[in-house]
């Protein structure tokens, strides 16, 4: 995924701040996108690789920090950068409480718009990476069947096999064969690394212990 390509949406009115940005962006390789309004940009397929979005604070309609909120309800996590010619430090600090990555106000150096980008870009590909991650792992753990998943929790908690024959009324010897079973599907290469999985399996959108994924 380090390898995807890189690219960058543009959302601003002016037609010739879109160009000059732009313009500058493939200058250093990037590939981009310009859009005149918000409406054109979800209305367009947006890009497979890691990513940012350089958002005018101020378009005709909905605000840019409208647009950045309804953007999270979408479920739509490019990292913003805010650019503003009427920028003050209310609005920035509100942009910045709901996960902006940076408020430029204009007219900002080409070079700290650049470090912006290169900035949100990569943050977008470890969040890329830690997605890939995580559905990796929701895949091993729909591997899983009903008893595993209830033997993991147990394993994980810090139980002793035979704590875990009596609580599940099974022999010591079945619970081996499970908990064997358990680390082999979810790829554990030890006691400590199988609780860091169940850490990160218990934050998944799913009920841990049961059959529901």
């Amino acid at each position: 995924m380090t390898n995807d390509p890189s690219f960058v949406c543009i959302v601003d009115d002016d037609a010739s701040i879109r160009q000059a940005l732009a313009g500058l962006l493939r200058s250093v390789g990037l590939t981009v996108f310009a859009y005149p309004s918000t409406e054109d940009f979800l209305h367009d397929a947006r890009p497979v690789g890691a990513g940012c979005l350089v958002l005018d604070v101020r378009l005709p309609g909905q605000s840019g920090l409208e647009f950045q909120r309804e953007l999270e309800g979408m479920g739509i996590h490019l990292p913003v950068i805010f650019i503003t010619g009427h920028g003050d430090i209310p609005m920035s600090v509100t942009a910045m409480k709901a996960g902006a990555l940076e408020f430029l106000t204009k007219p900002f150096r080409d070079q700290d718009l650049l470090d912006a980008v290169h900035k949100a870009i990569e943050l977008d590909r470890e969040r890329r990476r830690d997605d890939a991650a995580l559905s990796e792992l929701r895949e091993r753990f729909r591997s899983l069947t009903p008893r595993e998943r209830e033997i993991m929790l147990l394993v994980a908690a810090g139980q002793l096999n035979k704590q875990i024959a009596a609580a599940l009324n099974l022999s010591e010897i079945t619970i081996k064969v499970h908990r064997a079973q358990v680390m082999r599907k979810m790829q554990a290469k030890s006691l400590p690394d199988l609780v860091r999985i169940a850490d990160k399996v218990s934050s998944l959108p799913f009920r841990f212990s049961g059959a529901e994924l």
